[in-house]
């Protein structure tokens, strides 16, 4: 009798680890289909938007009615951001493809700029007109391109999953047809880029903020480590130091230790030697000092550091770290691009970390012109339910990516604080911020603090 029972058990056991099998793996089926159904369409749509990219830069290039091309430019952008999109959502991430979105992206940004403008005042140049001709015809060969793969993928029921099967394990033996595709697409692409620089067919803009303020003498490894000693606080003994490899925006040495629980590096530049970024990871303790006194430290360490006219424009604490963002002024003009980010602990006051990357990529002295518009003026242009409470002459990056002499205000409309920029130059709204409340508060304690002091 117990031999039955226990044979009855292990049938229902046996039985219920196949169901269980069997669940797994219709589950994980059904994953796998729909994975590959959102790749298939993805795919699908990627081809349709380049067949119809194409065919708007077509109809664009025979238009001659200026208020009808603004609107055609603006679809095109649209266009191009689906493409990209749908990019995105395919397995191509071990699969170089960087170069076709890029093309993407700066057809994007042509179109964009150019819809923005009052074609009225500034029609489209000949210049233009020869980018958008360019265009046409990159696109159709992208196209082109991009409807062999469909048609192979069609014609031969090939699938996404075996695509990323084969990118993720890099089996050479596996139908990579797809990816033979996609790599064909990718080096036409490539081969439009010098063109395109040469004939400025994108209509970028010529700001290039690539790490203008590098001074030219490099440091050897025995330097970098000495960097390193007054970055880190640290005897060199303690410092390992590596150099970036080649592909690198900006070759930099990246010195390091850890020790007791802590460990910290700092990248710095081998063009001169300037500090990138640090980080130091440990555990904070008891809070001792302020906020106030963390930005002392901060501020001292800058000065150290030998970054001139940097000032305080937003301060926030979490937990004990003190958190504090430097804006570079220039003839009482505020850069936002030539930015610093600085942590402090507060428990004793060591820096815990430092960005200065975008200080690096963007800062130069720049050639400032005199506003267009007086103060007064500008604030004609703000909301007039908002109540401005500060005002500042900024530099900022506008939607192009083009620096923009604004007026700044700080203004509260009911609850809420926004930070407001108007051009300097022709009373444009170029960007509206809504300020948290915790920027808000450290931003009127600051008003505070300068009024007491």
């Amino acid at each position: 009798m117990f031999r039955w029972i226990l044979i009855s058990i292990l049938s229902l056991a046996i039985a219920g680890t196949a169901f269980w099998g069997y669940k797994e793996h219709q589950e994980k089926n059904a994953i796998l289909i729909q994975a590959e159904n959102t790749y298939q369409r993805s795919f699908h749509e990627l081809s349709y938007h380049m067949d119809m990219l194409h065919d708007k830069i077509g109809t664009t290039l025979a238009m001659n009615t200026k208020d009808r091309i603004s609107p055609q430019l603006v679809e095109i952008w649209r266009l191009t951001s689906e493409a990209m999109s749908n990019v995105g959502q395919l397995p191509l991430t071990l699969l170089p493809f960087n170069k076709t979105e890029e093309f993407l992206s700066n057809i994007g940004n042509f179109t964009y700029r150019t819809a923005v403008r009052d074609l009225d005042q500034e029609p489209l140049s000949d210049q233009e007109l020869k980018s958008l001709q360019n265009l046409y015809k990159q696109s159709g060969e992208i196209k082109s391109e991009l409807r062999q793969v469909q048609k192979n993928v069609l014609e031969n029921n090939l699938r996404w999953m075996d695509v990323q099967l084969a990118l993720a394990t890099a089996d050479e033996q596996m139908d990579n047809t797809i990816i033979d595709g996609f790599k064909t697409v990718e080096k036409k692409v490539e081969g439009y880029a010098e063109a395109n620089e040469k004939s400025n067919v994108l209509g970028t803009v010529s700001q290039t903020h690539s790490f203008k303020n590098l001074d030219e003498k490099k440091i050897s490894k025995q330097e970098a480590l000495k960097l390193g000693k007054s970055l880190l606080n640290k005897n060199t003994s303690q410092l390992q130091v590596v150099k970036s490899g080649k592909g690198a925006d900006v070759p930099t040495y990246t010195i390091s230790y850890e020790d007791d629980n802590k460990t910290a590096y700092v990248d710095v530049t081998e063009q001169g030697g300037h500090p990138l970024s640090l980080l130091v990871s440990r555990e904070i303790g008891k809070q001792e000092l302020s906020l106030h006194e963390g930005l002392v430290k901060a501020e001292d360490y800058i000065k150290k550091h030998n970054f001139t006219d940097m000032k305080l424009f937003r301060s926030s604490q979490y937990d004990t770290i003190g958190v504090y963002s430097f804006l570079h002024h220039q003839d009482g003009v505020r850069v936002y691009s030539d930015a610093i980010e600085i942590k402090v602990a507060l428990d004793d006051g060591e820096i815990l970390g430092m960005a200065s990357r975008n200080f690096f990529m963007n800062h130069t002295k720049r050639d400032i012109p005199n506003p267009e518009l007086s103060s007064d003026e500008a604030k004609d242009m703000v909301n007039p339910n908002v109540t401005i409470h500060e005002e500042y002459l900024s530099i900022i990056d506008n939607d192009l990516g083009e620096e923009v002499l604004t007026y700044e205000f700080l203004g509260t409309m009911g609850n809420d604080t926004y930070r407001i920029f108007i051009n300097a130059m022709d009373g444009r709204e170029e960007k509206v911020e809504k300020v948290s409340k915790s920027a808000a508060n450290v931003a009127y304690t600051g008003i505070l603090t300068r009024l007491i002091g």
